[in-house]
């Protein structure tokens, strides 16, 4: 029983001093994503849709929940975040050749249409990220319809 007793007190000191230790918070000022919607030029409802369901882990400014203040929530945020902006990021679209944008949206419609973007995870506790078939029908119209100024311009290289 002794045994068992130091490691909840040791978990307890280690849960604790987590809560001191966080990881860095992806927020940006400005627009950080004024280039992205430049070039693509997604209607309103599309902006919506990418504001709601996108941007928070997939640019240079994420909107923190509550209970990302709690660790090991925040470390398990973070780490979502870093990963999906690893795989596209709104906010370094201007750094992106036609090529790779090209490929990004075709990613992008193909992991809409699948259903694994935005991830199950996600939508739990952010309603307004659950798309219905209109939205999801309008995001990869969207995607598709931008995606023929990159094809246009990889043809002519």
């Amino acid at each position: 029983m002794k045994i068992v007793k130091k490691i909840a007190i040791a978990l307890l000191v280690i849960f604790v001093c987590m809560q001191f230790i966080r990881p860095a918070k992806n927020q940006a000022e400005g627009n950080y994503v004024a280039a992205f919607e430049s070039e693509t030029q997604p209607s309103t409802e599309v902006k919506t849709i990418l504001k709601s369901a996108c941007y928070d882990c997939h640019s240079a400014n994420t909107i923190y929940p509550w209970y990302n203040n709690i660790a090991p929530v925040s470390y398990w945020l973070a780490d979502h975040v870093e990963e999906g902006k690893e795989h596209l990021n709104f906010s370094d679209w201007e750094n992106y050749t036609v090529k790779k944008k090209d490929h990004k949206l075709e990613e992008l419609v193909e992991e809409v249409e699948e259903g694994k973007m935005p991830l199950k995870e996600y939508t739990w506790t952010h309603h307004a990220a659950r798309l219905d078939e209109s939205q999801k029908t309008a995001l990869m119209d969207w995607a598709k319809a931008a995606r023929t100024s990159y094809e246009s311009a990889l043809q002519q290289e």
